[in-house]
């Protein structure tokens, strides 16, 4: 590689640190995520998205004003063929605390799940209840998965078509067991600069054979419809995401966040109103827009965000 396309390159990678490394940052401080003498469970698959994770956060470590520590935490499920070696050599070259827990949940799931269906309920059950347990044995305060936007917008997605809720997954919960808290850093960051970001690392990463290579999955559907979304129409994945966090319940159709059956004309003004007859107006420019290339950004758009 000539000298220019090596600059050009550690130029784009510096470009999306810190745009992830500002994305993280921003869900910390939004959220309340982190707090002073917080430890950490970093949840660790090997994919690329707990690779970015623990990445930035380690660089938000140097300079956060608060104190914090991190462990890095790796399931080994005992999968065919899985390279039980990367990880603790990848971990200890960084000089990050880790550790590895083996359970056989792959012959669990193989037990229970009949040929040919999709495992990923049951594997998820099992892994999540052996991350709790881990964290309260190494006393962490803070459990951080790797979920990012994308995610959130394919669940919400997903609850819509087939569970009929309008529910995603929260940047911060509290545990099924209630003995933990559940943070995703990357909640504002895209899953197309992860991606671009763990190749330009390098992270070695580690395929999940068991599940995340099964065909037809309702996830993979409405991830192929959003990517095709985000390909015809730029700026509509944004708009999306940034409706998940600007709900309106008085215009929605849930009588239990809203009472609808308490609206008169004395209480027409104590929610937001509505123009009845006229059609809503549409911004020219999806909401929340934002080209990868700053310069490319339309006015419009800058001046709605």
């Amino acid at each position: 590689m000539s000298h220019a396309a090596q600059a050009k390159a550690q130029y784009n990678l510096n470009k999306l640190h810190k745009r992830l490394r500002r994305g993280v940052g921003q869900a910390i401080t939004d959220f309340g995520m982190i707090e002073e003498g917080d430890k950490i469970m970093v949840c660790l698959s090997g994919g690329k998205d707990s690779y970015t994770m623990l990445d930035i956060l380690l660089n938000l470590q140097q300079s956060a004003p608060i104190n914090f520590s991190l462990i890095a935490v790796n399931l080994d499920q005992k999968q065919p063929g899985f390279p039980a070696e990367v990880l603790p050599n990848y971990l200890s070259q960084l000089g990050v605390a880790f550790k590895i827990v083996t359970e056989d949940t792959y012959s669990i799931v193989k037990e229970k799940i009949p040929e040919g269906k999709t495992t990923c309920s049951l594997c998820s059950r099992l892994r999540r209840g052996i991350l709790y347990r881990t964290a309260k044995e190494l006393g962490a305060t803070k459990i951080a998965l790797g979920h990012h936007r994308d995610d959130m917008l394919e669940t919400l997605f997903l609850n819509m078509f087939y569970g009929g809720k309008m529910k995603s997954m929260p940047p911060k919960l509290i545990s099924d067991n209630g003995e933990h808290i559940v943070i995703r850093p990357l909640a504002y960051c895209k899953e197309k600069d992860i991606e671009k970001y763990a190749v330009a690392k390098g992270f070695p990463i580690i395929p999940c054979n068991l599940c995340g290579s099964q065909d037809g999955l309702q996830r993979q559907v409405v991830k192929d419809m959003l990517q095709d979304w985000d390909k015809r129409f730029p700026g509509r994945i944004e708009t999306m995401f940034q409706a998940m966090q600007n709900i309106v319940p008085s215009h929605m159709v849930d009588k239990t966040l809203f009472d609808f059956a308490g609206i008169s004309k004395d209480s027409a003004l104590a929610f937001e109103g509505d123009t009845a007859f006229d059609k809503p107006a549409v911004p020219s420019v999806p909401v929340g827009f934002e080209s990868d290339d700053e310069t490319m950004i339309p006015q419009q758009a800058v001046e709605l965000v």
